[in-house]
């Protein structure tokens, strides 16, 4: 079956990085894109970023361009999400999700405070 597992969450100081895994079992990772979303407290879930099968294609919700990554391994059956310059608004539950079908993973933490 589909699995899709998070890690990399934590507690990081406003300005800092951190980099999200999400390690996909259970299917041909290589055949689907993958996205990572995000949900805050009391608010609705956030697409954060897309990256398409290849690696070829990314998109960037506009609250995070120009400051996360997203790339994959397909190699390594694993899709990643550099997150740099963190801002007290980017603390959420982060998710990543294969396109394709309702495929989430169990979510981790990322809390930006001094």
């Amino acid at each position: 079956q589909v699995q899709l597992v998070e890690s990399g969450g934590g507690l990081v100081q406003p300005g800092g990085s951190l980099r999200l895994s999400c390690a996909a079992s259970g299917f041909t990772f290589s055949g689907y894109a993958m996205n990572w979303y995000r949900q805050a407290p009391g608010k609705e879930r956030e697409l954060v970023a897309f990256i398409s099968n290849t690696g070829g294609t990314t998109t960037y919700g506009n609250s995070v361009k120009g400051r996360f990554s997203i790339s994959r391994d397909n190699a390594k059956n694993t899709v990643y999400l550099q997150m740099n310059n963190l801002k007290p608004e980017d603390t959420a539950v982060y998710y990543c999700k294969r396109s394709g079908g309702s495929y989430w993973g169990q979510g981790t933490q990322v809390t930006v405070s001094s």
